[in-house]
Order: structure tokens, then C-alpha cells, then sequence
């Protein structure tokens, strides 16, 4: 590991919107923000874009991104520290321990911004809409919580369509070419630095919105068309 590497691992562990695998978090976020607004989470947030621009044009909302990667969450945590803005914070651990960090109904909305899209079918149930994520998801938000994707992706975009139908979810918004809008709306103007990159690469930005049933979800019980694909084929 780099020297920069290990000096902002080390800072993290003194920033105060920084938890690193905290014990006891379930039913206590309005606490440790200070008051009772409802949490947003961006899921595999990277430096937390996302998280740092809707913080800013919500100051009445709590926003918490989640990575496993200390050295990404660094610039965001920092940059939510100098602003400052009280209303962010960044957790470190892995998505799919997400059980352990937040009682039922605590999230009030998720974001995933361009996340890894795992192409390789054997590889399907590491993509975060897929119906064992979504599964994880459902207890833990609010009724009626939305869940958006962004991504340049055409492969996760296809695959997420097809989850949201096979899993009953409500599909709110599906645009297939974001900046080929008349007019972008504003939340979807704001732009990760992997934005960026794939924009200036020529790629396509893809955006769905949807809601979980109010079923619970059984992700063994779902069956996907691109479960009999071939190897390769997302």
C-alpha cells in the first residue's frame, strides 16, 4: 500500500463523519446526525460525489455514503469537513452487511452511481440491483423509498430492467439516454468524476428510478431471463 494510502487511512480514523465498521448503529443515525431528517444512502459512493452535491441542495435530508475503500472515502469526508456540511457523513463496510448498520424503515432513499457492473454472469449476484440486494434492501427503507441507478452501463441498465419485472418493483422513471433529454433534470446534472471519464469516452448515461413491492422479496424464488444466458453474455 502507498505511502498516501496509509496517511489517509489513518486520517479517516479521526474524522468525525467517518464510522469504520461501527457496532450498535441500528435505529441511532437521526442521533448521531443531531436531529430527525430522513437518510439517504449512495451506495459504493467512491469520493461521494453524489453524496456531497445532494447535500447540498438538501440540507434538510441526511446523506451517508457507503465504500469499503478508506483512500476513496477520504476526499469526500474531508471535503464534507472544510465546507462544512453537517448533513454528510461516510460509512465504511461492505454493501451486503448493510443489515447490520440500520434498523427497519431508517432509509428514506438509495443511490448507486456508476457501480461496478460485473459483467461476467457468474459474477450477477455482486450487482447491486440484483434481487439479492434488493432483497437486503426492502426491510430497511421507508415505505414507499425510491431507489435510483445511474450508470453507463448498457449491460446493468438491460439487467435492472429486467429485475425491476421479474420482482414486481414500481418503475417511476427509465431514461436510456439521460443528455439526449431536452432538458436534464437537475438531479441527474450532477456529474461523479467516473461521469466524467465515461462522458468524455463517448458513453451513454442510462437512469432508472423504481420502488420495491410491498411483498416481500424471496431472491431464490425469482427467476431472470439472463439466469440461463450464457458465461459472458452481461
Amino acid at each position: 500500500m502507498g505511502q498516501k494510502k496509509l496517511v489517509r487511512f489513518a486520517e479517516i480514523e479521526t474524522f468525525p463523519n467517518v464510522l469504520i465498521y461501527p457496532e450498535g448503529m441500528p435505529g441511532k443515525w437521526q442521533s448521531f446526525f443531531g436531529n430527525q431528517h430522513p437518510l439517504t444512502l449512495e451506495l459504493a459512493c467512491g469520493k461521494g460525489d453524489y453524496t456531497l452535491a445532494l447535500a447540498r441542495r438538501y440540507p434538510e435530508r441526511n446523506f451517508l455514503g457507503v465504500d469499503l475503500r478508506g483512500n476513496r472515502i477520504w476526499r469526500g469526508a474531508k471535503t464534507a469537513l472544510e465546507e462544512p456540511l453537517p448533513n454528510v457523513a461516510f460509512l465504511r463496510t461492505q454493501i451486503d452487511k448493510l443489515d447490520r448498520y440500520f434498523a427497519p424503515g431508517e432509509i428514506g432513499e438509495i443511490w448507486i452511481t456508476f457501480p461496478d457492473p460485473f459483467l461476467r454472469q457468474s459474477k450477477s449476484k455482486k450487482r447491486l440491483t440484483h434481487p439479492k440486494f434488493l432483497q437486503l434492501y426492502q426491510p430497511l427503507l421507508a415505505p414507499g423509498a425510491v431507489i435510483h441507478l445511474k450508470t453507463d452501463s448498457p449491460e446493468l441498465y438491460a439487467f435492472t430492467r429486467e429485475v425491476i419485472a421479474a420482482v414486481g418493483c414500481g418503475l417511476e422513471e427509465d431514461i436510456p439516454d439521460v443528455y439526449a433529454l431536452p432538458e436534464v433534470p437537475a438531479l441527474l446534472q450532477i456529474k461523479t468524476f467516473y461521469e466524467g471519464m465515461h462522458l468524455s469516452n463517448g458513453r451513454t448515461i442510462r437512469y432508472l428510478r423504481f420502488t420495491l413491492p410491498a411483498a416481500p422479496i424471496d431472491w431464490r424464488q425469482i427467476k431472470l431471463p439472463s439466469d440461463a444466458a450464457t458465461e459472458g453474455a452481461y
